[in-house]
């Protein structure tokens, strides 16, 4: 098969196209002919050497993709060669063909051609469970998700407002700003110029906003809780601005408030296979229906990862970047 490997650590110029043997699929994995693989954030980190692969999982970056089943192995059911599908993966997405626990793959949601699936798996599973699993978003409620432009944060503002939340959302652009509002989000506020604690706090009369969806980490956390409502709930998902921070704890249980920091793709796989299924159940209806749609920037062909993670890095994209066999 073909995939894309890092020679080293480092920039997007460390990536080129290998042959590297066929995956099989053992007990309970499918492999899958690869149409499309997702570009995440932490494909990134794993090129320049700060997120390895869990354990077991491929050393080939790719945490999302689709496909058509090519294999199935032993003590799976349901799924037979042929099948079109997607799936969330630890990693091997950037590749012609990647080994999958069948748990993990989920059905080509209807009216979704193959291709765009890609854009799925890895944006669903992570709002769906940090944003309803884990925080609990009622309908009613005050969801704030930062970069609302980017894959996680398009999906989050529409399936948190298809599901009857009032949305705060931040972006770096007017443009972006607009395409936030075009898929439901009530507020938008421009990180460069306005400070969201201020917003959130005059839109909801100082009350706070109810559940936060943070990638930042460290830089936003002091002004993440000043904007969480009381028994609000904070959810970690990503450092792009860093990993260490001061915490005023005095301020959180002033609040009540509760800080969650979470990953998916260390998850063991009955977690995830658990996931994917509330997931198919949840979002992919939604789906189906045209009521949350996936958001994609544009497609490269495997040979222009370089390309890919360059844009990826550069900020300059809405919604998801996908590469295709």
């Amino acid at each position: 098969m073909r995939a894309v490997i890092a020679t080293e650590p480092g920039g997007p110029e460390v990536l080129t196209v290998a042959e590297l043997p066929d995956p099989e699929a053992g007990p309970g994995e499918v492999v899958l002919d690869v149409a499309a693989a997702g570009l995440n954030r932490a494909d990134l980190l794993q090129r320049m050497g700060f997120y390895p692969p869990p354990p077991g999982a491929s050393d080939v970056m790719g945490m999302e993709c689709s496909g058509t089943v090519a294999a199935v192995g032993p003590d799976v059911e349901g799924w037979a060669v042929g099948d079109r599908a997607c799936a969330l993966l630890a990693g091997g997405g950037y590749a012609t063909k990647v080994a999958v626990p069948a748990g993990q793959l989920m059905p080509v949601p209807e009216g979704v051609d193959l291709v765009t699936a890609a854009a799925l798996p890895e944006v669903a599973c992570t709002v769906w469970s940090n944003v309803f699993m884990v925080a609990g978003l009622q309908p009613g409620e005050a969801f704030l998700v930062h970069g609302g432009a980017g894959g996680i944060g398009t999906m989050a503002i529409q399936l948190a407002s298809e599901l009857g939340a009032k949305v705060f959302t931040t972006g770096g652009t007017a443009e972006k700003l607009a395409a936030c509002a075009a898929l439901g989000a009530d507020v938008t506020i421009n990180y460069r110029d306005e400070d969201f604690v201020e917003v959130v706090r005059k839109v909801t009369d100082g009350r706070g906003v109810d559940v936060i969806l943070d990638n930042m980490g460290a830089k936003y956390l002091g002004r993440n809780v000043e904007a969480l409502a009381t028994e609000g709930r904070l959810v970690i998902i990503g450092m792009q601005g860093g990993t260490k921070a001061e915490l005023d704890i005095n301020a959180l249980l002033r609040k009540r408030g509760a800080i969650i920091a979470t990953t998916l793709r260390s998850r063991p796989t009955a977690e995830k296979s658990a996931i994917c299924a509330s997931v198919v159940e949840h979002v992919w209806p939604l789906v189906a229906e045209g009521l949350v749609q996936p958001v994609v920037h544009g497609t490269m062909p495997l040979a222009e990862a370089r390309a890919a993670h360059a844009l990826m890095e550069s900020g300059d994209h809405m919604g998801k970047i996908l590469l295709t066999t």
